[in-house]
């Protein structure tokens, strides 16, 4: 692994202890990068943002979990050059807004955390530079119409006809006609499933569904559970355990008061005003 300082040293958790340096963040292997990771969001938890050390430590998380990007981007690989720097670029956005989002305190390994933050970029990337095209009946009807005068122009030119020559024979503009073209090209809808780039034949090629972007609910849930985490965090025991018992054991609110040694009315009492208070809690958080 290169970088410039002993194994034991990577170990300690000394609030400020020097940070280790690394050489060449990009070569760090996974396994190292995952150690690496804990020590330096142990110690982003506890700098000053805006300082040296702080950047530094970011832009080491970055560089160092860049691996997950390109992970999740091999399976666009069929896709040109061009288009995969794209990718590339959105997933590390993803990947930039996973480590600033991030809490060891959850729990959760950074890696599960960080895929579907990753894979919700590209799959938002692909969703806001596609089209949705809604055809108005007007050209509809002139679609059929130029394929028509097409057809029949085709057979007495013996060649495809011109614009002009269908502007002349359907006796509209050169606009009009051009306005027709265009909207012919979406008349034709390809499967979802239809494979795309090179890998046509590979079973696990790239389909078109596949590159439709969508709001992934994984990455609701994450957030909603990272908003969600510390307000439960604020609550008195009580309360805390009132909560885990409804949604998390899923007792029923007379099992609650039986517990509790209170009413199951004020139990729906108190769940009201909790669930109302988390809420707004979560409505109001940035």
């Amino acid at each position: 692994m290169p970088i410039s300082t002993t194994a034991p040293a990577l170990a300690t958790d000394a609030p400020h202890a020097p940070l280790p340096q690394i050489r060449d963040p990009r070569k760090v292997a996974p396994k190292d990068a995952r150690v690496l990771s804990t020590i330096f969001f142990k110690r982003l938890r506890v700098l000053e943002e805006g300082t040296h050390e702080y950047q530094y430590a970011r832009n080491t998380l970055i560089e160092t979990n860049l691996s997950l990007v390109h992970f999740a981007a091999r399976r666009y690989r069929s896709r040109g050059s061009g288009e995969m720097e794209e990718i590339i670029q959105v997933g590390t956005v993803g990947l930039i807004k996973a480590i600033d989002r991030f809490d060891l305190s959850r729990e959760v390994e950074f890696t599960s955390f960080a895929i579907p933050y990753i894979v919700g970029e590209i799959k938002r990337f692909f969703r806001d530079s596609t089209w949705a095209v809604h055809v108005p009946r007007r050209l509809q009807e002139l679609r059929v119409t130029l394929a028509k005068a097409k057809e029949e122009l085709a057979g007495r030119l013996d060649r495809d006809p011109t614009v002009q020559e269908l502007a002349r024979h359907l006796e509209l503009s050169e606009d009009e006609i051009i306005e027709g073209l265009v909207a012919s090209n979406g008349y034709t809808a390809g499967s979802l499933d239809k494979p795309v780039g090179s890998e046509r034949d590979n079973a696990s090629a790239v389909t078109y569904g596949d590159t439709e972007g969508d709001i992934d609910p994984a990455i609701e849930r994450v957030e909603d559970l990272h908003a969600l985490a510390p307000l439960l965090e604020d609550l008195n025991d009580r309360d805390r355990s009132i909560v885990a018992m409804r949604f998390g054991q899923e007792m029923t609110q007379s099992e609650i008061g039986r517990q509790l040694g209170i009413s199951q009315m004020h139990v729906s009492r108190l769940l009201t005003h909790l669930l109302g208070r988390l809420r707004i809690g979560m409505l109001t958080q940035n």
